[in-house]
């Protein structure tokens, strides 16, 4: 068994009845070859990207099913025999949590061959960035304010040395 999701839209003249009713033969197809259906979501008439079949709207209707592939693709044929329905897409779901899963568990791997992070060493302190919006000092280009004067330290006592002259 493996799970799909079929899209498709639907002709937006359609009555409410008729999407229900093919709504109901789509999954009893499903259920009659052994699958089961997960959810039905109609989200409504919405507008499309472009037209199709001169149509700039159409009922978007959502199904998740879990089948075989020869389900999907009696129900692939379904669609393109329906005059109502204007657009499908089959989307093989647990195709992607399977690529999803392999992703997270190379990941996993990776972070398991990667060393451990040392304790936290002496680093040389990164000077201090001015403050935002404060001007900042570019010698050498005119009209940018000048550097400002460097703040002195603290200066040690120097021993003066006698010597001979």
């Amino acid at each position: 068994m493996r799970v799909y999701e079929e899209l498709f839209i639907v002709r937006p003249d359609a009555t409410e009845e008729e999407i229900d009713a093919y709504v109901e033969q789509i999954s009893s197809t499903i259920t009659a070859a052994g699958g089961t259906v997960e959810k039905v979501d109609k989200w409504g008439v919405r507008r499309l990207a472009y037209r199709v079949e001169k149509r700039s709207e159409g009922f978007y209707v959502l199904i998740v099913f879990n089948a075989g592939a020869d389900v999907a693709k009696e129900v692939e044929r379904r669609m393109r025999m329906t005059d109502m329905v204007m657009k499908f897409i089959t989307v093989r779901v647990d195709e992607r949590m399977k690529k999803i899963e392999k992703r997270r568990k190379a990941r996993e791997k990776r972070a398991k061959r990667r060393p451990a992070p040392s304790p936290v060493s002496a680093a040389p302190a990164m000077p201090a960035s001015p403050a935002p919006g404060a001007p900042v000092a570019m010698p050498g280009v005119p009209g940018a304010p000048a550097p400002a004067p460097a703040e002195p330290e603290a200066a040690a006592p120097v021993a003066e040395v006698e010597s001979e002259s």
